[in-house]
């Protein structure tokens, strides 16, 4: 099961942010588990999370999704900032 982190801006606060209970509402379901989150301290508009992924396609398909959008939209994230990595052994 490989590890997934997504870097991004916000824009509603990392207060706002790392409360928010949609990762887990949108995530769960897929049974994406580890979910960790992270914030820049030196510009608290720059987050991260980090998730292991039991099925990348799902998650490819979610991140297209209108829950996906709206999601984000609640949060505050700033979509054209999305970073995806994927863990690869080398």
């Amino acid at each position: 099961m490989p590890t997934v982190i997504g870097h991004h801006d916000i824009k509603k606060g990392a207060k706002h942010w790392l409360t928010s209970p949609k990762r887990r509402e949108l995530f769960g379901p897929l049974g994406i588990t580890n979910i960790r989150t992270f914030v820049d301290p030196q510009n608290r508009d720059r987050v991260a999370v980090m998730m292991d992924v039991p099925d990348m396609d799902k998650l490819a398909a979610l991140m297209q999704s209108k829950a996906a959008a709206d999601a984000m939209e609640f949060d505050g994230v700033v979509p054209d900032s999305l970073v995806i990595l994927v863990e690869e052994k080398g």
